[in-house]
């Protein structure tokens, strides 16, 4: 998305940006998972009870694992962003956020914030939906660009240096 685009007309708020086929694969994933191993386990009749607790747990296990993968979203609103990636939740205003890039070969959407940082969106990932990404993320960039602030509002800096 580095080339110049068409200009996204912002969605209504509040919206929620987040990797539906991809949380679809892993979710479904974990459950098959999850029943096949336990419905084995619970077959085998020359486990001892703590191995099947064992197999189940794994199981379970794995299952948590792919739900906490298929987490991330961001979620704006009228007063700004949240971004939920995989262990962390991080709130924004939209003043604090520059720029929305996802460049080709990016594996998720950046946000160039107001302190000189850069944060990962999980939320929005080209993987297994490329062209809903680069959708969603025109959106919140076009979100960010009507709401929050644009570098020529930075007196003494040029619209470059970010």
């Amino acid at each position: 998305m580095s080339s110049p685009a068409p200009a996204a007309r912002p969605p209504a708020l509040p919206v929620t940006f987040r990797p539906t086929r991809t949380r679809i694969v892993l979710l479904t994933t974990g459950a098959v998972m999850f029943t096949t191993v336990t419905a084995v386990t619970l077959l085998l009749d020359r486990l001892s009870p703590p191995e099947k607790i064992s197999f189940v747990f794994t199981a379970l296990l794995f299952l948590g694992v792919l739900a906490l993968l298929s987490r991330p979203k961001v979620v704006a609103d009228d007063d700004g962003v949240t971004v939920v990636n995989l262990t962390r939740t991080r709130r924004l205003a939209w003043a604090e956020i520059l720029r929305v890039n996802l460049r080709s070969g990016d594996p998720w959407v950046f946000l160039d914030l107001s302190d000189g940082t850069s944060l990962p969106v999980l939320g929005i990932q080209p993987g297994i939906a490329r062209a809903r990404a680069v959708e969603d993320a025109r959106a919140l960039r076009a979100l960010a660009e009507t709401r929050g602030t644009r570098p020529e509002e930075h007196p003494g800096t040029r619209p470059d240096e970010h």
